[in-house]
């Protein structure tokens, strides 16, 4: 199997990925960057049970709880130019994408993909508030991890 090295190529790997597939990666995407969250709703997120084995009304009260998260930290995004505050609403916005409840994730089919970008948009907000140049440091870890994700399923 040949590395993913490009967005096209990571996103066409993601399309072939079932539901629970991307919701496991997606899982994995978060993992990478819960430190940047500041609220525990969202932080507990990815200590709990495997979303595979989630019944739909169990996903759907946790996107529920994510969204919320993502609209509540939305508004203070602004706050004093907060970068921080930033990042952390981007991981309950990835934490809200990869809960998608099924029937709406079968009619967008992107729920990885959109786990990613907000994923990757925290470590935009976290370059910006520690000064430091954005990399592809992150998008290289997510092809890493979709890469080993794909070697064990």
């Amino acid at each position: 199997m040949t590395k993913i090295q490009s967005d096209a190529e990571f996103k066409a790997a993601l399309s072939r990925l079932s539901t629970q597939q991307q919701r496991a990666v997606g899982r994995l995407f978060i993992q990478n960057v819960i430190a940047l969250s500041d609220n525990p709703r969202v932080r507990k997120f990815v200590d709990e049970d495997d979303l595979a084995e989630l019944p739909d009304s169990d996903i759907s009260e946790r996107f529920k709880t994510a969204k919320a998260a993502a609209i509540e930290s939305y508004t203070l995004c602004g706050h004093e130019g907060d970068w921080l505050k930033q990042a952390s609403h981007f991981v309950a916005a990835a934490a809200a994408a990869c809960l998608t409840p099924s029937e709406q994730a079968a009619q967008c089919g992107d729920l990885a993909w959109s786990t990613a970008m907000n994923a990757r948009m925290a470590r935009v907000c976290e370059a910006v508030a520690q000064g430091r140049t954005m990399d592809d440091s992150e998008s290289a870890k997510q092809y890493a991890l979709l890469d080993s994700f794909l070697q064990t399923a």
